[in-house]
């Protein structure tokens, strides 16, 4: 079943909705590449899918009462890599500024393999460097 339609607007942009909800969203080309810059490029999307998989995965790990912590306000700073041949994202340095809760090695250890094994991560080709950096 459809989810998600995305039309062609021109200049280079693309406008997707979510059709359960009607949430709409522009893409748009780098101006290096010919686009305006005004909104997020599909690169930017492919990463973004990716840390947002991984942090909503390590949410649901800490929703499990047993965890005895949350990671609530965490930010994640996220710097794409773009190689030339073939134009693509080579590397994408994700790093996790994790709240200050006092977390135990063991949640630690189980935080961050939760983030190296999300759904969008595993869907990944094993050539794209994922590098990952907790700061806690």
């Amino acid at each position: 079943m459809e989810s998600i339609r995305i039309v062609y607007i021109g200049e280079l942009r693309t406008e997707a909705t979510h059709l359960k909800s009607g949430y709409r969203l522009i893409t748009d080309v780098p101006q290096e590449y010919g686009g305006k810059g005004e909104a997020f490029s599909p690169t930017d999307l492919f990463c973004t899918s990716l840390v947002s998989s991984m942090i909503s995965v390590m949410g649901g790990v800490t929703g499990n009462p047993t965890f005895g912590s949350t990671i609530d306000a965490t930010t994640v700073r996220t710097t794409k890599i773009m190689k030339d041949n073939p134009h693509s994202v080579s590397e994408i340095i994700i790093e996790f500024d994790m709240p200050k809760n006092n977390y135990t090695e063991e949640q630690k250890k189980i935080l961050e393999a939760a983030a190296h094994n999300s759904q969008v991560g595993k869907s990944l080709d094993a050539d794209l460097k994922q590098t990952l950096i907790f700061n806690y």
